[in-house]
Order: structure tokens, then sequence, then C-alpha cells
């Protein structure tokens, strides 16, 4: 089966997402999954949390931070700004607790905490992974194509929502605890009513919203996984692992797209030896990628003679890629 007829076959699969380690090509193949996609009148948002902004480079526009920018008919990119979602966190969390607790200001000390536990690493991936959040349970398009960063941050995303649900499983528990405790302690003080437990429905919608993410990212009816690799042994062995790391997380790989595939006919007797070696090394693992792989192989892309950059060549490798 070709990606062409994966899509064409499920087309309730809504979530796609290219993944494999850096420089492999994902981002190409995503902008060309989606250019392809939205030319068939599919609406279709493509989005990256890379902070690199590799789709502003790949649609040559300055696209980081802007939300959703119409790139043609049918189709929108977005890059996620961490920093400026980092921001919106504090000025949220600044507003949930003059609601939660009536002040007509944030204390200094809790304003202080605030900033600096947004100077922390995690919290911008905590930022990144709600942006994400966000974006897939709106549901607004046909179409939600994720250019992952690379595997071992791609896998840390996709694994966040079981983390963070066992996270918040525990602090729910216990605070439906203290919510037990309080009914018995307004008993004893014949107090007719307890006061709405806040927090206790913020971390509810918080898991609510965890959950729905979780639930499509590793749904196999819903969301496709590809890796995308290229014919060198280093690569080979690195996806290889991956794979399994990715599917003891649930998530569903759908196949693999090989990049950067070097035509056949460079093997002439006027080309360079360099190059010679270079194609019958190429075959040699595409080989040992054919007998291991087989049919979940969907694709092979060949080499383009220059960068994929801007909506012409997108359109040419498109051409290649699905025709």
């Amino acid at each position: 089966m070709s990606l062409k007829q994966v899509f064409e076959s499920h087309p309730e699969r809504r979530y796609i997402m290219f993944g494999g380690k850096g420089g492999l090509g994902k981002t190409t193949l995503s902008a060309t999954s989606a250019f392809w996609l939205a030319s068939h009148g599919k609406r279709v948002l493509l989005f990256s949390v890379d902070p690199q902004a590799s789709l502003s480079d790949i649609f040559q526009r300055d696209i980081f931070g802007k939300g959703p920018v119409p790139i043609m008919e049918n189709l929108w990119a977005q890059e996620v700004d961490a920093d400026r979602r980092i921001r919106d966190y504090q000025d949220e969390i600044r507003k949930k607790i003059l609601d939660m607790y009536g002040f007509d200001r944030v204390p200094e000390e809790i304003d202080s905490y605030i900033a600096a536990a947004s100077a922390e690493p995690a919290m911008e991936e905590s930022a990144i992974f709600d942006a994400v959040v966000d974006i897939i349970v709106q549901g607004d398009y046909d179409y939600y194509i994720y250019d992952l960063v690379p595997l071992g941050h791609a896998l840390y995303y996709l694994s966040m929502a079981k983390v963070y649900d066992e996270w918040i499983n525990k602090i729910t528990g216990l605070r439906e605890e203290m919510r037990q405790y309080d009914r018995v302690a307004a008993t004893m003080r014949r107090q007719a009513t307890v006061e709405e437990d806040k927090i206790l429905e913020e971390l509810k919608y918080i898991k609510h919203r965890i959950n729905a993410s979780s639930q499509i990212l590793t749904d196999k009816r819903r969301a496709a996984f590809f890796f995308v690799l290229v014919p060198e042994e280093m690569i080979i062995l690195d996806t290889r692992k991956a794979a399994e790391l990715f599917a003891r997380f649930d998530v569903p790989i759908s196949g693999y797209v090989v990049n950067r595939v070097l035509p056949p006919e460079l093997g002439g007797e006027k080309v360079p030896q360099y190059l010679k070696n270079r194609l019958a090394m190429q075959q040699k693992y595409l080989q040992d990628i054919r007998a291991t792989l087989g049919e979940n192989v969907l694709a092979y892309v060949p080499e383009m003679e220059r960068d994929v950059t801007g909506l012409p060549m997108i359109e040419r490798l498109a051409e290649r890629l699905f025709t």
C-alpha cells in the first residue's frame, strides 16, 4: 500500500504525525502531504512545536507565533511560540488565583514564585504540550498534520499525556479525599453547604483535556504515525529502536517513508567513483529496509536536485510522492 492509498482508504485518520531523527526530511514530507491533501479539497492544518521554525523556512513565510497562517487554499500552517505560551500561562494562573481567593491583586511572594517556576525547563515543555492539546481538541480542520520534533523529544511529548494523566489522577484523588473531610467537618459544624472546590474542578478540567488529546493521538482509527528514515545503517538501527519505544506508548505506527533515495541512473560508467560507491552503499541498505520493513514501507522518496522550499518545489515533490 502506498502513502496515497493509506490516506484515501482511511479518511477517518485525521491526525497525521511524521517523526524521525533530525535532518531526515520530516518537515518536507509533512508539508508535501499537507499540500496534496489541501489540493484535493481537504482543510488542513500543518503545525510544529520545533523552535527552529522549519515550517517558516519551507514555506518561505514568517509564521512563527502567529497562529494558523493561510498558505494556499485549504492549507494553514502554525508554529508554536513557547515563550508567548508561558507568558499566557502566567497571566492565566494570576487570574485564577484572583478568582479562587478573591484577592484584589496577586501577593508579591506568589507572583515571584510564578515567575521563578516559569523559568524552569519543564515549563516550556508543558506549555508546548498544552498548545498541542489546544490544537488537537478543536477539531476545526479535516486533517491535522503534526511535524514532530526529533525522535527523543517526540517520544517525550507523545508520552506526556500518560505521565500527566497519572500525576493528575493522584492529585485529584488526594483532593477528593480532602473534600470528604470538608463534608464531615461541615456536618459536625451543622453547616448547610460546603463551598465548591475550585481547585478540584480545575484538576478535572485539565484531566479531561489531556485524556481528550491522548485518546486522539493513540487511536489507530483516527491517528497515524509515519517514521521517516534514509538508507543509512545508523538511521535504520535508530528507527527500529524508536519504533519499539513508540509501540510501548501505544503510538499508532502506520508505516515508514524512505527519503532521499538516489536515482539508479546515477550508476552509469561516466559517473565519478565516489557517487558509484554511494549508490552501491544505498542499494545495500535499501535491501535491508525491504527485508526488515517490507510492505510497511509506503514510499521511497527520490533525492531532489535542490532543497524543497517554496510551493513550486513542494508541488513537484507531491507529484512524485502521490502520483
